[in-house]
């Protein structure tokens, strides 16, 4: 059982890390880091096609990623 949750949790990490590094960046530059994230609040800039995928795709892994640990440090 402990080999299995360690393992998906690795598989889980290669995933969320390949997710993150796909995804194009939202700015560029400290200008774009300074009111980027305002637009990201209160924009109405949705995500579409590979980007959504992209989005969705680190989100689920991200909390899958904090379940697997959560779950593999109370089994070990």
């Amino acid at each position: 059982m402990e080999n299995l949750l360690v393992i998906l949790l690795v598989i889980d990490a290669i995933v969320l890390i390949t997710f993150v590094l796909l995804q194009s960046g939202k700015s560029a530059g400290l200008s774009g880091a300074i009111s980027g994230g305002a637009e990201q609040l209160f924009g109405k800039q949705k995500a579409r096609g590979m980007d959504l995928v992209l989005q969705r795709g680190t989100v689920i892994t991200g909390v899958l990623f904090f379940l697997l640990a959560f779950t593999t440090g109370y089994v070990l």
